[in-house]
């Protein structure tokens, strides 16, 4: 195996910029990965973020570059802007002693400087698969010299709905172009784009170490919807947090959790789509930097988000994939040293976390929430533990001269002084008050044991939809339960064969908007409702009348 890059005999301006970047040696998978891409075969990378795969496609594509031929020789698909602006200037930098010219395409910023650039001539493009067709589509995007197509975060794109614009993308580059596929998870339709695609392809599969949950304690707490971010704040209380990640399911709900958090006294700051890449990197340099404790993010934000030192993990909203879970969760216990990751549940979610256990092979204890009383009695004994601290280091110098001021001018008892004081220590607690929690009623349905039901067999998978629906009728199906999300209704359903990607994906790719803003989705037989923010609303609305699935006119209307 390949121990240093100077073996895998790149041009001398890649082994310049890689030095200058400060490699020394290639990881994992980008000595597994780079000396296969380098003979030009197709290959399928199965590696989790933060394992290096940028640079062991990247530096493959840069070492056989021709630059100035104005047609773009290299195409990188990624599921959203903030990946393919970071893949983008990655290679930006790789080829930077080439003078390779590399162009970012997403939704969201300019057509028209897009178009330029492209006529102007570039060598590598990295951008999502709707703008991408779109360009493709209008002539201004050619695909006929491409030499290496990347499929990077597959599972990702998948999930966001973009399979067909994926489909139609490959169909339109050359036939003997080398492909290259890069996936977390390898579930059945990424299996079979290989199969139909792909020539031959050679797998490599890297795991992460650390990315083994038998170095995380794993424990959930049963609580109303409505009182999670109570919870999260007495959990706050008493955990040794020195970092903490916390996932929720959308942009709009990171905000909300982020600023919640902050004015009840836990500064955070959010990692969401919303940022630019160079908000982006000023917020992860603050974080790893200790600066900010806190980082509200959702799943596909957090994508390539590789800190070693994060403490704790909390899924304020569970995942609607086992695989995504053990994803979450092994951002923590890295390095050798153990984390905590800690699920908020509701009721209603129960199922999806027998399903976690099983897939992991390892049962997640349930927890008390603190209480009141708990919390008072731990900050009481937080504040005596440093009083002691300071009473035995002996360094209060300026302070006991003013007690001994205030006893012997004002004749006041030292103890009456200390008490005074102590209390206007604790004056900040009055600045934390603990939010009420209303009890938990354990409704989960049970059903009779019997056949597909059997004590320790596995679960029956509930039928889930992209969003986190399961299905169940709530009262007023109508109206969004999720603060700052709008239900919107679909004039499609079931009976026209609509499915949950094909929601996202057509409303993404219409509207022009990111797939994972989207929230909860009801198929219903002739219609759908569909959760959006409510900033997002007006345009989704406003692109009435683009909205197609299978040739058929799909009208977007608020329920």
């Amino acid at each position: 195996m390949t121990t240093d890059f100077l073996s895998l005999n790149l041009r001398p301006e890649l082994m310049q910029a890689v030095i200058e970047l400060g490699y020394t040696e290639p990881t994992p998978i980008q000595s597994s990965m780079i000396p296969l891409m380098l003979t030009g075969v197709d290959v399928i990378g199965q590696a989790q973020t933060g394992t290096g795969k940028t640079a062991a496609f990247a530096l493959p594509i840069l070492n056989t570059i021709q630059t100035r031929q104005r047609r773009p020789q290299a195409l990188i698909m990624a599921p959203t802007r903030e990946l393919a602006m970071q893949v983008a200037n990655a290679i930006w930098e790789y080829g930077k002693h080439l003078d390779v010219q590399v162009l970012a395409i997403y939704g969201g910023s300019s057509y028209s400087r897009q178009m330029a650039r492209l006529r102007k001539g570039v060598d590598v493009v990295v951008g999502t698969p709707g703008r991408l067709l779109d360009l493709a589509n209008q002539g201004v995007l050619d695909l006929s010299d491409i030499k290496t197509l990347v499929l990077d975060e597959a599972d990702e794109m998948l999930s966001m709905g973009f399979a067909d614009d994926i489909e139609a993308i490959l169909a339109e580059t050359p036939a003997e172009r080398q492909t290259a596929l890069f996936s977390a998870t390898l579930p059945p339709r990424i299996r079979h784009i290989a199969d139909k695609y792909m020539r031959d392809p050679q797998s490599i599969t890297i795991q992460r170490e650390t990315m083994t949950v038998a170095a995380i304690e794993q424990r959930y707490y049963l609580v109303n919807e409505p009182d999670k971010t109570a919870a999260l704040t007495r959990l706050f209380e008493i955990e040794e947090i020195t970092s903490a990640l916390i996932f929720a399911r959308t942009r709009a709900g990171t905000s909300e959790l982020a600023s919640e958090l902050t004015t009840r006294g836990y500064p955070a700051e959010v990692l969401n789509g919303d940022l630019s890449q160079e908000s982006r990197e000023r917020t992860l340099n603050r974080f790893r930097q200790n600066q900010v404790k806190v980082l509200v993010a959702t799943d596909v934000a957090a994508r390539g988000l590789d800190i070693d030192d994060i403490s704790h993990v909390f899924n304020f909203d569970l995942p609607d994939d086992t695989e995504i879970y053990v994803h979450r969760i092994g951002r923590t216990g890295r390095a050798g040293k153990t984390g905590v990751a800690i699920s908020l549940i509701t009721p209603r979610e129960k199922r999806m976390l027998r399903e976690i256990e099983f897939f992991i092979k390892q049962k997640i204890n349930r927890e008390t929430l603190p209480t009141e009383e708990d919390i008072h009695v731990y900050r009481q004994g937080k504040l005596l533990g440093a009083l002691k601290v300071w009473l035995g280091r002996g360094r209060y110098k300026q302070e006991r001269e003013m007690v001994m001021k205030l006893v012997e001018e004002e004749g006041l008892d030292p103890i009456e002084i200390a008490s005074a004081a102590l209390k206007l220590a604790r004056m900040e607690d009055k600045q934390r008050p603990i939010a009420p929690i209303s009890e938990v009623s354990d409704f989960a349905q049970r059903k009779p044991e019997g056949r597909g039901n059997r004590p320790g067999s596995r679960p029956e998978r509930r039928e889930r939809s992209y969003g986190g629906d399961t299905r169940q009728r709530s009262p007023r199906p109508d109206f969004s339960h999720e603060t700052g999300m709008v239900r919107l209704s679909l004039s499609l359903g079931k009976a026209h064969g609509l499915r949950p990607g094909d929601v996202v994906g057509t409303i993404a790719h219409h509207a022009d908007i990111p797939g994972s803003t989207l929230g909860k989705i009801h198929i219903e037989d002739q219609r759908t409702l569909v959760d959006v923010p409510e900033d997002l609303v007006g345009k989704v609305l406003s692109r009435n009348g683009d909205y197609r699935f299978r040739k058929q006119v799909m009208v977007v209307e608020r329920a």
